[in-house]
C-alpha cells in the first residue's frame, strides 16, 4: 500500500497535462468534490440559522429524496442512509419533530408503522434559503442541450453509484 507521500506524488500535477498540469479526469473529480464541499458549507450555514445540528439538515434532504421516490419514510430508512443507530436516529427525529419541521404519522396502509413527512413550513424554509442556489443551477442547466443534460446525468448517477457500492468506514477504534 502506497504511503502518503507516494499518493501524493501520485496525485500532483505532472508536466505536459492540460488544465494546470492535472489530468482532465482528476479535474473533474476535483471540480466534483468543490461543489460538494460547496453545498456542505451551505447546508452548515442553514442549520447554524435555523437551531438545527448539520445532521437534521441531512436527515431533512434524506426525507425529501424518499418523498420524491414515493419511498415510505421511516425512521429505519433514515437510520439506514444516515449511517445512524437507532438512538441516533431518534435523537435526530425528536429534534426535527420540536422544531415543526418533520411529522410522526401513522402509515395509512399499516397502521402498526410511523412514517415521517416533512412538514410545508420546512420545506417553505428549504426554499427560501436553498432556492436562489437551485435556480442558478438550473439556469447553468437550461444553457446545456438535451445530450449534454444526459451526459451530466449519466456521469453524476454512476459516480453516485460509486459511493453508495464503497461500504463507508466504521467509527474508529
Amino acid at each position: 500500500m502506497p504511503d502518503n507521500h507516494e499518493a501524493a506524488a501520485a496525485l500532483a500535477p505532472h508536466d505536459g497535462e492540460p488544465g494546470g498540469g492535472e489530468p482532465d479526469n482528476l479535474r473533474l473529480v476535483h471540480l466534483l468534490r468543490a461543489v460538494s464541499v460547496d453545498f456542505g458549507l451551505r447546508q452548515a450555514d442553514f442549520a447554524a440559522r435555523n437551531g438545527m445540528h448539520p445532521t437534521d439538515v441531512r436527515a431533512l434532504i434524506c426525507l425529501l429524496d424518499a418523498a420524491r421516490a414515493a419511498e415510505p419514510a421511516t425512521a429505519g430508512l433514515l437510520g439506514a442512509r444516515l449511517g445512524l443507530n437507532s438512538a441516533g436516529t431518534t435523537a435526530v427525529i425528536d429534534r426535527l419533530e420540536r422544531l415543526g419541521h418533520v411529522a410522526r404519522v401513522r402509515d395509512a396502509q399499516d397502521r402498526r408503522r410511523i412514517l415521517l413527512r416533512v412538514e410545508p413550513a420546512a420545506v417553505r424554509l428549504g426554499r427560501e434559503f436553498f432556492g436562489p442556489l437551485i435556480d442558478g443551477v438550473l439556469r447553468v442547466l437550461e444553457s446545456f442541450d438535451p445530450a449534454e443534460r444526459d451526459v451530466v446525468q449519466r456521469f453524476l448517477t454512476a459516480t453516485h453509484a460509486v459511493f453508495a457500492a464503497e461500504p463507508r468506514p466504521g467509527p474508529n477504534p
